[in-house]
């Protein structure tokens, strides 16, 4: 792969596009291949099910988080470590609800692979939505629209305007769920986190904005490069258990958007007090950097400075390869 070393990090020597392989010998690939046609029926079953139907029934919240816990259990993926950033091992029973993601806040995630919006789905329950490169605005998005995104195409721009709400109005249609933004704004390998979209400045004041990192062991059920449904469900379903371990930072807020004399800043980034990004003043920068820093020290990685132009350069360069 060093003939994409161009899509390396020059900083960190990090290249968060590539995809995560696992070599296996002929008796281990035997032994994966048995694993993952004893549980392809049965996922696909249970996930077409839920995705058709039970999710439109007239169910309560946890009948759906134990469909989507079991829909994680056939494939073996296993929450084995849950952490709140300064809190010992042991006390996570002891500390408050405010603590955790809950109605009302903001979940900011690290993007690596379809199972962090199963995953956050079944733990918190949140509003889905997708950023895009240039506009605050999000557009909000189901849970299965979430899961395919981990796999689709990069977007560079955001779609027509009517598709894109404030936070602060999903916020208010939805006070009892929490708000998931990934604000990388398309999946890497989990290796490095990369510079944010605009929207989390999006986010009022007064509310509370948690960095959730997700790590994968195996890492190849990562998805970096779109499209690659069959090597995901391959990586998925043929390994004994795939573990999930995760971290959540105490909440910060925009602290940007508290500066009631601060001046005002346009969709197109009209301000003239504004940093090199473009589009933000300082003090935003200062808030996109400190949540990132936080995502980065969780998923103990860090941040790196490829754009999603990058990606999709890259991902034309390794589909061209095999054309």
């Amino acid at each position: 792969m060093e003939k994409y070393s161009q899509y390396r990090d020059r900083a960190t020597g990090i290249s968060p596009f590539l995809p995560v392989t696992t070599p296996l010998s002929a008796i281990t690939a035997i032994t994966h291949c048995v694993i993952f046609l004893f549980r392809l029926p049965f996922f696909f079953t249970l996930a077409l099910s839920y995705f058709l139907i039970f999710q439109y029934l007239p169910l309560p919240v946890a009948a759906r988080k134990i469909a989507l816990w079991a829909m994680m259990a056939i494939p073996g993926i296993w929450w084995v470590d849950l952490q709140l950033d300064g809190v010992k091992r042991g006390t996570l029973a002891d500390q408050p609800p405010q603590r955790f993601p809950h109605g009302g806040t903001v979940i900011a995630a690290n993007f690596t692979s379809p199972i962090d919006a199963v995953y956050l789905a079944a733990v918190f329950d949140p509003i889905f939505t997708i950023s895009y490169p240039g506009t605050r605005k999000v557009q909000r998005i189901g849970l299965l629209q979430a899961v395919v995104m981990a796999l689709s195409p990069v977007y560079t721009s955001a779609p027509d305007e009517s598709q894109l709400v404030h936070i602060s109005d999903l916020l208010h249609e939805y006070p009892d769920r929490p708000i998931a933004i990934f604000p990388e704004g398309s999946t890497t390998n989990g290796k490095g986190i990369l510079p944010f979209s605009l929207s989390l400045l999006d986010t009022p004041a007064d509310t509370p904005i948690f960095p959730v990192s997700l790590r994968y062991t195996p890492g190849d059920v990562t998805t970096p490069v779109p499209g690659r449904w069959v090597s995901f469900l391959w990586n998925l379903l043929s390994r004994p258990t795939s573990l999930v371990r995760v971290r959540i930072a105490e909440a910060t807020t925009n602290t940007a958007a508290a500066k009631a004399n601060a001046p005002s800043i346009s969709e197109n980034g009209s301000s003239g007090l504004r940093n090199r990004a473009g589009g933000m003043t300082s003090e935003e920068q200062k808030v996109l950097d400190r949540i990132a820093e936080a995502l980065a020290r969780l998923g103990r990685v860090k941040r790196v400075g490829l754009t999603l132009q990058d990606k999709a350069a890259f991902v034309q360069a390794i589909n061209s390869k095999k054309a």
